[in-house]
């Protein structure tokens, strides 16, 4: 079937087999007292106004004040665009402006549902802060038509809230996020109160599950505080909700579970009375709970407020069509009058749907201020226009640089060996040291076995629930919800601060397409003239599937790379630095670097560092550099160029080299490094991507190059197609092979070992090198051997031939 099939509208759940007693737990707030008749005029006039043009944006194309009778020439062409969650969403706003008015709080709001944008988008007409950032949505009849007629067209707003909404912090477009944004948003914010409204089809998603415990790592004494209004109307597209099945006691029961205090709010006869009486005891806990924890007398475990607002779905809209239910049924969920511009009926049913709202009684006609709202409808918005949601800061003006120190004093002598994660743990030590309140880690539990654990030796975990962490200024999330640390790292990033997220390169992926829905907001924003800087989102991804000592095949899956590839170039940054020293420039860069999503790719196992620190600078600056020390005549006339990128795939580069020195030295070997992905594509195809001329200086116009990589093979493909004479090019890399094994194994069965690499180059070499040609099948061979008989020893011995990981030694240099 199509759709569900209703007896009734707005159907209510079936009572549960809970206890009456479960209710005992449900906050009961009687009818705010001081609620003037004038603020509630002002607030129906408000939502009425604001109702009006959300639906006249989905359906007109002239004719915007029903001025004279609808005709078919006054409606839209295509009718794009959600009702059924934008009266819910007019009304959470048209109190959110009566609260801030009163009590002057800080206020910024997330909305979940962001295909409700119609709703938004008429509420910021309204407050005029779409004309303050869009001077072509004046607050008049110009800027009204405009709004209405343009909306979801070529040249207008989209259908869902995004990075041109001011005050937008979240779009909305793929569910569940919105919840770990809002968390996010008010950390080393006190000041901020973050409403986020949660359809309760966005509360079926697994992310929202988890985001609800988001309140578990705030600290009331140095951050805000998220107000979460769970937003039933009901329905899906097409179905009922989980949610909206569920009757009071189990909501009850559940949200308190979770340790919220809930407030039901579905009042309808009285919703203004209701839900204003719910927002001032919201933030009179708020409040309560903050103040104690800034007087040194927290709250263990407080009970922070949340609001269920049960509206019927697509209410003062269209009731019934053709015999079924409109609204409070899923049929209100996007049009509601779908042939309104063919049918009769139709049409007759929108004029008197928008004649309802009465807009001769909400905007003027005639004068200077034609189309403008009247002032008893603008009444409820606050008087100080940088209160309005639409105004503040925190959405679009907060970038705070960080101070970040120089990291050559953190640096590793040429030679050693050291982990990447562990030097870069201690450089994030500092960093965390000179900014105490603008920069978070948030990590799924892994930041010990990540070996960035030197952090703890300034700062601690921020879990509130733990009395080992609780109320310490801890600088680290850790929450074993990729989905949630990424929600977070979002709403910390676009209200000023920076973060960084480090986790196990297998498990990134979860947040795959999330991080490519934030990419979508922030290429939007940089394209948006009135949006600040933001700082960038910095992905460490390590634990990598070339050593995983305790884990298996589960745990082997570099594709994370292979998502940033199909970003906006100017947006994208994929960096695979082979050592600690190139680690932290490239860790230092990424920190101070603004509006790029950046991706680190390394090891935590100890490795060689092969750069000193001003040959790694240098090295970085430049993407990529032919390493003169392992390349036969520092790398000039090569016959093959041997090419690694990323740590454990370089260290087998290296070995490779030194290995062909001993056994071949007639064979000329140049060694490049690329420390940089994204040069790689031909000229244009990204900013960093090398000219021509700068390219064949790296891997010459015609030599074979063997490209040993660190993740899938086809991903250096595609970057490399549009360069010219890729015959010539092998890429090796990660094959999807792989079991818990020693660390060489793993570089056997993905044929990136040094054997690999050294036949691969004999075999290629030997067509322009005569003196390889002649010995070059056995040499194959012999090399090919070598990879045997290390296997064996392996599954023999259960471990690597020892010496496997020690620093190559060059012998027999090139007479």
């Amino acid at each position: 079937m199509p759709g569900q099939r209703l007896a009734q509208p707005n159907p209510p759940a079936d009572p549960s087999h809970l206890p009456d007693s479960v209710l005992d737990c449900r906050v009961r707030v009687s009818a705010v007292a001081d609620i003037t008749p004038a603020e509630l005029t002002s607030l129906s006039k408000f939502k009425r106004a604001a109702n009006y043009i959300a639906a006249a944006m989905i359906f007109l194309r002239d004719n915007v004040l029903l001025e004279r009778k609808l005709t078919s020439d006054d409606i839209k062409p295509r009718l794009l665009g959600h009702w059924g969650t934008c009266p819910g969403l007019v009304l959470v706003y048209a109190h959110l402006n009566r609260i801030i008015k009163k009590t002057d709080i800080d206020a910024l709001l997330v909305v979940g549902p962001g295909h409700g944008a119609p709703a938004i988008l008429s509420c910021l007409w309204l407050e005029e802060a779409l004309a303050s950032f869009w001077p072509r949505y004046s607050r008049d009849r110009a800027g009204l038509t405009r709004l209405i007629t343009k909306f979801s067209t070529p040249g207008g707003f989209p259908s869902h809230i995004n990075a041109e909404t001011p005050g937008c912090i979240h779009e909305g477009g793929e569910l569940g996020y919105a919840l770990s944004v809002s968390f996010g948003a008010i950390m080393d914010n006190p000041h901020l109160v973050v409403v986020c409204v949660v359809g309760d089809g966005e509360a079926e998603t697994g992310p929202t599950a988890t985001a609800w415990h988001g309140y578990k790592y705030i600290d009331p004494a140095e951050s805000g505080a998220v107000l979460p209004i769970l937003h039933l109307n009901g329905f899906k597209i097409s179905e009922r909700t989980i949610f909206g099945c569920m009757d009071e006691k189990e909501l009850t029961a559940l949200f308190s579970g979770y340790g919220y205090q809930v407030c039901i709010v579905d009042d309808m006869e009285n919703i203004d009375r209701d839900l204003a009486g719910a927002m001032e005891w919201a933030l009179g806990e708020i409040s309560r709970i903050q103040q104690a924890a800034r007087s040194g007398h927290p709250i263990v475990k407080p009970r922070w407020p949340m609001l269920i607002l049960r509206t019927p779905k697509g209410f003062s809209g269209p009731k019934e069509l053709h015999g079924e239910f409109i609204e409070g049924s899923f049929r209100s969920h996007q049009v509601p009058l779908p042939e309104a511009k063919t049918s009769e009926e139709e049409l007759k049913m929108l004029q008197d749907w928008l004649a309802s709202y009465g807009p001769d009684d909400l905007f003027t006609v005639q004068g200077k201020t034609d189309g403008a709202p009247l002032s008893d409808v603008t009444e409820i918005i606050p008087a100080v226009k940088e209160k309005r949601l639409g105004f503040k800061k925190e959405a679009y003006a907060a970038f705070q640089p960080l101070s970040v120190p120089d990291w050559m004093p953190f640096s590793i002598q040429r030679g050693r060996e050291e982990s990447c994660m562990k030097t870069v743990g201690i450089f994030l030590r500092e960093v965390i040291k000179r900014n105490p309140t603008t920069f978070r880690i948030f990590s799924p539990d892994e930041l010990v076995s990540n070996k960035l654990d030197a952090v703890f030796e300034v700062t601690g975990r921020n879990f509130q629930w733990d009395v080992a962490s609780r109320a310490q200024g801890g600088r680290v999330v850790e929450i074993l919800s990729e989905h949630t640390c990424q929600g977070m790292v979002q709403g910390y990033t676009l209200t000023g601060r920076t973060a960084l997220f480090p986790t196990y390169e297998a498990f990134i992926g979860i947040v795959h397409t999330m991080m490519i829905q934030y990419s979508k907001f922030v290429k939007m924003a940089y394209e948006t003239e009135w949006r600040h800087d933001i700082g960038s989102v910095n992905f460490l991804e390590t634990s990598t599937w070339a050593r995983q000592e305790h884990n298996g095949f589960s745990h082997q899956n570099p594709s994370f790379i292979g998502a940033f590839l199909d970003l906006k170039p100017k947006l994208a940054r994929v960096y695979l630095p082979p050592d600690a020293n190139c680690f932290l420039s490239t860790m230092a860069h990424c920190l101070r670097a603004k509006n790029y999503i950046n991706l680190m790719v390394g090891s935590k196992q100890p490795t060689t560092v092969w750069l000193s620190p001003e040959e790694a600078n240098r090295h970085c600056v430049a993407g990529a550099s032919v390493w003169k020390f392992a390349s036969v005549d520092e790398g000039v006339n090569p016959d093959v160029v041997l090419v690694g990128i990323g740590t454990e795939v370089t260290f087998e580069v290296i070995a490779a080299a030194a290995l062909l020195r001993k056994l071949i030295p007639v064979l000329r070997v140049r060694v490049v490094n690329v420390t940089d992905l994204m040069i790689l594509g031909p000229p244009g195809s990204h900013p960093h991507a090398l000219s021509d001329h700068g390219f064949d200086s790296l891997f010459t116009p015609d030599k074979p190059v063997i490209i040993n990589y660190h993740s899938y093979p086809v991903e250096v493909k595609g970057l490399l197609f549009g360069r010219r004479n890729l015959e010539r090019i092998r890429i090796g890399g990660y094959q999807e092979e792989g079991t818990t094994t020693s660390p060489f194994d793993m570089m056997l069965c993905n044929q990136v070992s040094r054997y690999h690499v050294a036949a691969a180059a004999v075999h290629a070499a030997a067509s322009h090198n005569p003196k390889v040609a002649v010995q070059a099948h056995e040499m194959e061979s012999y090399i090919m051997h070598l990879a045997a008989t290390d296997k064996q020893y392996i599954y023999r011995e259960g471990q690597d031939p020892d010496g496997t990981f020690d620093t190559p030694v060059f012998e027999n240099a090139q007479p």
